[in-house]
């Protein structure tokens, strides 16, 4: 079972503005880290679902044995719930906005947050795809606003785009992105605003080319999820994209992308008309980014322990089948 720790010498209190789906995954997370969590909605309706959401999904955790009662009982202990924005944010030191993806909603509410709230608390948005300069870069404090885009859920799955507005304080960043790595995200930082950020832009052109293979009539759904879900998607639940090429020759990546650079050319004019060279110098800069992120460990220990992991994770879904 999880433990509950507190966050320690960072934030102890923190607000989540918006209680929808990633609003209350939000609030697992914050609370599960030991976080008091103030909670506000402009719709004040929202907030009583919110924490009866939050009361059933940890009873759900509890019949899983993931979470002891005791710890479920904590971490609603930590939840207050508020109807005055400014309320809500009284003693904040970390605030996370997850209001409906609209810009004139999170222009107003950054805006009444940035007026209310001390210099030195950092807000932070959800947004899935729009450009934090345009949500707060105008803002007096827009030094202190940033994006913290989470995956859905993200009490589940822990990676974090961050991304600041061009009025960065670089302090107060790096306080956000240790804030997130203690209370168990994985918070990644963006260098410059593209539409739909990391996981989208990716996300999407696994869409794309999904429902593609189906209405072309290649394949039906059911064989395109399951060369997913019981082929890449094992892999890459153990490695990224970069990582996985890495694994696939002796060599390592540089191998890999010379051996089967023109063959992904071939496949890529497919897909986009301007596909990468595979040149020298990309495959150098992939490489030294991949040497970087792996350290010195021979391919064929990583290989290993690829294949122990996939094993186990085939292993747990057996045991725990699709219901």
């Amino acid at each position: 079972m999880e433990e509950l720790k507190m966050v320690k010498n960072i934030f102890k209190t923190v607000a989540v503005v918006g209680t929808g789906v990633i609003g209350r995954g939000w609030i697992r997370v914050f609370t599960r880290a030991g976080c008091h969590t103030r909670i506000y909605d402009i719709d004040s309706s929202q907030t009583h679902k919110t924490l009866d959401w939050v009361k059933r999904d940890l009873n759900r955790d509890v019949s899983d044995d993931i979470i002891s009662s005791q710890q479920a009982q904590a971490c609603l202990s930590l939840i207050s719930l508020h109807t005055d924005l400014e309320e809500a944010l009284t003693g904040a030191q970390y605030v996370q906005e997850s209001c409906p993806e609209q810009l004139e909603i999170k222009q107003s509410i950054f805006s009444k947050m940035d007026e209310i709230s001390p210099s030195n608390v950092i807000l932070s948005s959800s947004t899935s795809g729009m450009d934090i300069e345009d949500i707060a870069g105008g803002l007096r404090g827009a030094s202190r606003c940033f994006t913290a885009h989470p995956c859905n859920p993200p009490h589940v799955l822990p990676v974090v785009e961050m991304m600041p507005t061009k009025a960065l304080d670089s302090v107060l960043l790096e306080k956000a992105i240790d804030f997130l790595s203690g209370v168990g995200q994985k918070p990644i930082r963006m260098n410059f605003f593209i539409p739909g950020y990391l996981v989208n832009r990716i996300q999407a052109a696994v869409v794309r080319e999904a429902i593609h293979l189906v209405q072309s009539g290649v394949a039906g759904v059911e064989a395109v999820d399951t060369v997913i879900s019981d082929g890449l998607g094992l892999r890459w639940a153990i490695f990224g994209n970069f990582g996985t090429n890495n694994t696939n020759a002796d060599g390592g990546i540089r191998e890999y992308y010379n051996r089967f650079g023109q063959t992904y050319i071939n496949l890529m004019k497919e897909l986009d008309s301007n596909p990468p060279d595979f040149d020298k110098e990309m495959i150098e800069q992939i490489g030294q980014g991949v040497d970087t992120m792996e350290g010195d460990a021979p391919i064929s220990d990583i290989c290993r322990w690829r294949d122990r992991m996939i094993l186990k994770i085939r292993k747990l879904k057996e045991q725990d089948p699709h219901p």
